[in-house]
């Protein structure tokens, strides 16, 4: 099985029991309480380097290095090993930063010796998506503690374990703030909780930049399955029903089928009672019908669809209401993403389309349901929205989505709004649909060309996972996230964002940004399902300027096996290994 990167060890399940008889006997069968089903992982890893200590001059740490063995084991020991030691003075502290490589979901393990005092020592505990977040105070800078901890204190045992936190970090900072006192560490390690779930979707081609980023992508949802999926591990650690669409995307690219879409679907569904809108949003109630009609193209489970029928068809009955004989929404407004906001024209425009596309989903939908009447009132409705044409405003999004809906030819939208300026004004959630809108305008290569520059800068600055929101300009005289910022940069973390997520309360592990990892596989690797369930594919390599690419698709009845490659003449060469059930069209 392949694992998310090398130094994962064995992990262990959390809690595997789904009923009082799989307890431990000691409960008994008359045990009343709730048990709670977790399918994650932990697994535990060492740092990988430290990035800034405060030692006084070399007396206030002593063996900071011995943290970074490989050798270590998450267990108290008597014997004498060398151990990691801080030491304060009535008015001096030590302090550490720790690198753990790649960002993790999850919180540290410390491991205390018999050296020193018995009572406990207080230590504060920082996690950080970014140095400078490991570095801040929550209340500075946009810096939180919202939604999970990443800053507060602790007192660690002698000579025992304790694990601590749960939150989004790849740093993390450890301060000893009792004075004249030592702590005696013979280990720090990161405990991370994930998903151990094997990537059965491949990506390679001869171009490494974009085999980065489609992992990148990938690992970022990967990160975001946790019980549900969330839309960031940091911050956002909720069901967002529009944010999830890229990630359901992904998982079908990536994972292929796994229950925590299911379970975050009818999670929305089920806490929002009609006439409400899920998240309080009415476009996210329109991704909603539109994530179904996707995940059920990709997995084909007719059962679970048919759970859906009775919300689905009063959730469009209710959609009716908002269109008027002409076309048109009733009510202007709604949300796209946050950079979109201050373009109320185009926001109008976008939202439109959006609607469109939901209710010719929500067409297809009924017809597999069998409900013939609302599956042609839906196309009525759809086709009566595509024949009003609002002005984009001159934004991509709005753009993007009036082409995917039909609305605009894709054509116009990439050379009016969408190829403007290259990335310029892409957006990690939306971009996704500027992608997809150029490849339906045949812009393959330009496509590519925009992934390699906006989600490949993310990567220039050191991510290892995509973040909420990214912006070109922010790369002007920046330092990465990976480094303390040298006088003179610019701090791409905490000097940028807006809206709710300003500075260091920005997320850099955000699901919503994977969509070059949905758009490779379908357009570069070219797997497109055309029936139910993956029963048929078509294979329709765009290669640009590429030499070749190869990979694997998940399907319910196995994986796809795929390689293209141009010979001499320039043509694509491909090979297509299937398994039985899937049919192949190659294009």
């Amino acid at each position: 099985m392949k694992k998310i990167f090398s130094l994962l060890l064995t992990g262990f399940v959390f809690v595997a029991t789904v009923d009082a008889q799989s307890l431990p006997p000691v409960f008994g069968q008359e045990y009343s309480g709730k048990v709670f089903h977790d399918s994650r992982v932990r697994s535990y890893i060492t740092p990988q380097r430290i990035v800034w200590k405060y030692d006084g001059g070399g007396r206030l740490l002593k063996n900071p290095e011995s943290l970074l063995t490989s050798g270590h084991n998450g267990q108290s020991v008597l014997a004498n090993q060398p151990s990691f030691c801080m030491y304060s003075t009535g008015n001096e502290f030590p302090s550490i930063v720790l690198d753990f490589g790649k960002e993790i979901q999850g919180g540290i393990q410390l491991v205390t010796t018999a050296e020193g005092r018995h009572d406990p020592v207080k230590i504060r505990v920082r996690f950080g998506e970014s140095v400078s977040e490991a570095m801040s105070d929550a209340g500075k800078q946009g810096a939180t503690n919202d939604h999970a901890m990443r800053d507060f204190t602790v007192e660690t045992p002698w000579l025992g374990v304790v694990e601590i936190g749960n939150s989004g970090y790849r740093f993390v900072r450890i301060d000893l703030i009792e004075p004249n006192c030592a702590l005696y560490l013979k280990e720090v390690n990161a405990v991370f909780a994930y998903r151990d779930i094997p990537y059965l979707g491949e990506f390679r081609c001869n171009d490494e930049r974009l085999n980065r980023i489609w992992m990148t992508g990938a690992y970022t949802v990967h990160l975001n399955m946790q019980e549900y999926i969330w839309d960031g591990i940091k911050r956002d650690r909720l069901v967002w029903l529009g944010d999830l669409h890229p990630e359901v995307m992904t998982v079908c690219t990536v994972f292929g089928y796994n229950d925590v879409i299911p379970k975050s679907l009818d999670l929305a569904r089920d806490i929002t009672p009609l006439p409400g809108w899920m998240n309080g949003m009415f476009s996210y109630s329109l991704w909603w019908i539109i994530i179904h009609r996707d995940w059920y193209r990709y997995q084909g489970d007719l059962d679970y669809l048919k759970r859906q029928k009775s919300y689905l068809s009063d959730l469009l009955r209710l959609l009716f209401t908002e269109v008027d004989a002409s076309g048109k929404r009733v009510h202007e407004g709604g949300f796209l993403d946050w950079p979109s906001s201050p373009n109320g024209k185009g926001i109008d425009a976008g939202v439109h389309a959006l609607m469109a596309m939901a209710f010719q989903a929500g067409a297809e939908l009924c017809d597999i349901l069998g409900d013939r009447s609302l599956s042609a009132e839906c196309a009525a409705v759809a086709n009566r929205m595509r024949q009003h044409v609002p002005y984009h405003n001159r934004l991509k999004q709005a753009a993007s989505l009036l082409a995917l809906a039909g609305i605009m030819p894709a054509r116009q939208a990439n050379d009016e709004v969408i190829a403007v300026d290259g990335a310029k004004d892409f957006s990690t959630f939306y971009g996704y649909y500027m992608l997809q809108a150029q490849a339906k305008a045949g812009e393959y290569q330009v496509a590519m060309d925009n992934i390699s520059r906006f989600w490949g800068g993310m990567l220039d600055m050191g991510a290892t996972t995509f973040w909420e929101d990214f912006n070109l300009d922010w790369m002007e005289n920046a330092a990465g996230i990976d480094e303390l910022v040298p006088e003179g940069k610019k701090d791409i973390h905490a000097d940028f964002g807006a809206y709710c997520y300003e500075k260091l309360r920005h997320s850099l592990c955000h699901g919503w940004a994977s969509g070059p990892t949905a758009w490779l596989s379908e357009h570069v690797l070219g797997v497109q399902v055309v029936s139910a369930g993956c029963t048929t594919l078509r294979i329709e390599p765009h290669l640009g300027n590429l030499q070749w690419v190869e990979g694997a698709f998940p399907t319910p009845f196995g994986t796809v096996k795929i390689s293209h490659r141009k010979n001499a003449a320039g043509k694509i060469i491909s090979d297509v290994k299937a398994p039985k059930g899937v049919k192949i069209i190659l294009k």
